[in-house]
């Protein structure tokens, strides 16, 4: 018989969130799930990884076919680690989320989601990266169910192209108003004026990441517009950045 699938997951929210938590339960009704997360909140840390200093991970828990390990360092590094260590053979699919709050558009560049995801594409893995546009701690992740379904069921049915991983961002609605899903193109978009300037009580200045999200992409096809419009966004992604276009104009540069 065949051996049934097997999922690494792992968030940059830490290992109690409950996005993660519903992202496990949901594949498990797949295959066998190894959770690696962060034992902290690992929001923005994109691909970084921990190089300086020794990691820790431990079992934090055991329910079915899930078992629950943290890890002190990155997603990244969560994925490293899960990989090498922790997996008891290859796995089928690397998934990360849900994550609070949107990585569409340029948010992919900054999310620890999302460098989960690509660490997982370095690998030569399938891997598929989910987000809720919803902040709040109350955030509604059962909504989400319908669509880790048949996202995780079809790439396990028919699997991504070799390279390429998954940008999946749900609407802020119930599940029953959910229009569908689109594949997408990334959104240009950008993060303006994003450090405010701020001074102690004892006088010393320091700084604090806010700004604004500012997207004046109106053309067809974005995953801003997909979401606006209540659907889900598949982003197909890879981590090769090498601008194929652009490569003929440059010949000029060549010696």
């Amino acid at each position: 018989m065949a051996e049934k699938p097997l999922f690494l997951i792992t968030n940059d929210d830490g290992v109690a969130s409950r996005g993660l938590r519903q992202l496990a339960v949901t594949a498990a009704e797949f295959g066998d799930v190894v959770v690696m997360a962060p034992d902290h909140n690992a929001s923005g840390l994109s691909t970084s990884i921990t190089c300086n200093r020794p990691l820790r991970a431990r079992l934090v828990e055991e329910s079915g076919n899930i078992k629950y390990h943290s890890c002190d360092g990155t997603p990244a590094d969560c994925v490293k680690l899960g990989l090498e260590y922790f997996c008891p053979r290859t796995p089928s699919m690397v998934l990360s989320g849900i994550n609070f709050g949107t990585n569409a558009s340029i948010n992919i560049i900054y999310s620890g989601t999302m460098g989960a995801v690509l660490e997982a594409n370095l690998n030569g893995l399938p891997a598929v990266g989910f987000s809720l546009l919803n902040h709040s701690p109350e955030a509604d992740f059962e909504a989400c169910v319908p669509t880790l379904r048949h996202i995780i069921g079809g790439v396990l049915q028919q699997p991504l192209p070799q390279g390429t991983s998954l940008n999946v961002n749900i609407p802020r609605l119930p599940a029953e108003a959910i229009k569908g899903i689109r594949i997408c193109r990334q959104a240009r978009a950008a993060w303006t004026d994003s450090l405010e300037r701020r001074t102690d009580p004892i006088g010393r200045p320091y700084w604090w990441m806010t700004g604004k999200f500012v997207c004046d992409d109106k053309q067809d096809c974005s995953d801003e517009l997909a979401l606006a419009e209540g659907f889900v966004s598949v982003v197909p992604i890879r981590t090769d950045f090498t601008d194929y276009a652009a490569m003929a104009q440059m010949k000029h540069l060549e010696i």
